[in-house]
């Protein structure tokens, strides 16, 4: 907690800021590294502020919108000038914040840079972390993607043992948790990848039934047709708009139409996996490599979630 002491640590501050306002796709370009020589390690008295040393960035594709002036997001678009904002875990060097004290590991919006201060606590999370389970977990398959891959499979797919269940981009985040849910279920489980390499980690290391590069498929139509010769029950959607699960129609055509739910309803995951969910991280060292890990998401560079490691706890 903060001592009102009046002696001040003060550090520099790497930083990766976006330099101005976007149209399309970002380029590494669109921002920059600097560094701020004045950032505080102590919070004022009487403050609720609360400092972090930023450990582990995720890389969502969601922050190209923060680019943009009109982001169509709940979050701010980011401000030209300043670090641009995602969701870390970071471990607090002093708290004016009574529900956060010095030590305590966090996870949830924060700067891209090695130290931030956070004014609000609205989202923010102290991790019961246990030692055998890695930090960046908690961005991943203890965080938001499991929780969206658990969450659409089992609740908004409904599956049964022995349906035909496809996964788009089924090496990303999410995608790499449903295809495993569905085998545990008893599905038969098919993926899509922009990479040979992709595709054999879908069939090697996690356990797909089969895998495609669909680059290498000028007709998917023809291509699921292939693979699921009596259609699609579950078709879970990674691509285009939210991660969603969705039931595939089985009126006319089976490979053009899925009904989706919006009446989610979470129900945290009770049961432990005993080793048999396996999750791939793409892991960057280094906030200076922040920029190309965040860019290379939207050419498919990256080979699971992809982390940047800002500092090691």
């Amino acid at each position: 907690m903060a001592d009102g002491s009046d002696k001040e640590e003060v550090v520099s501050n790497k930083q990766v800021i976006l330099k101005d306002y976007i149209s399309g796709f970002p380029k590494e370009s669109d921002m920059a590294i600097t560094c701020n020589e004045n950032v505080k390690l102590k919070v004022s008295a009487g403050s609720k502020d609360i400092v972090v040393k930023n450990l582990y960035l995720s890389c969502d594709p969601y922050m190209r919108l923060l680019m943009k002036t009109n982001s169509g997001s709940v979050w701010n678009p980011y401000t030209p000038g300043s670090p641009i904002i995602g969701v870390g875990v970071a471990k607090v060097v002093d708290s004016g914040h009574p529900e956060f004290r010095q030590g305590d590991l966090v996870l949830g919006k924060t700067g891209w840079e090695e130290y931030s201060v956070l004014k609000s606590t609205q989202g923010l999370f102290n991790i019961q972390h246990h030692t055998d389970v890695p930090l960046s977990y908690y961005m991943g398959i203890l965080g938001m993607p499991g929780l969206t891959a658990y969450a659409g499979f089992y609740d908004v797919c409904s599956p049964k043992k022995g349906e035909y269940v496809f996964v788009s981009a089924a090496s990303g985040a999410v995608g790499q948790l449903v295809g495993q849910f569905a085998k545990l279920m008893g599905c038969f489980v098919v993926g899509s990848a922009g990479t040979g390499e992709k595709v054999e980690l879908l069939k090697n290391k996690l356990g797909f039934d089969d895998a495609f590069n669909y680059k290498e498929e000028p007709d998917l139509n023809a291509a699921l047709k292939r693979y699921f010769p009596e259609g699609i029950d579950i078709y879970f959607e990674n691509v285009g708009g939210q991660n969603a699960g969705c039931r595939a129609s089985q009126h006319e055509s089976p490979w053009s139409c899925c009904r989706m739910r919006d009446d989610l309803s979470v129900q945290p995951c009770s049961t432990r996996r005993e080793g048999k969910v396996k999750y791939v991280e793409d892991i960057v060292e280094g906030l200076e490599n922040g920029p190309a890990a965040l860019i290379g998401l939207f050419s498919g560079r990256n080979v699971g979630k992809q982390i940047v490691v800002v500092a090691k706890e």
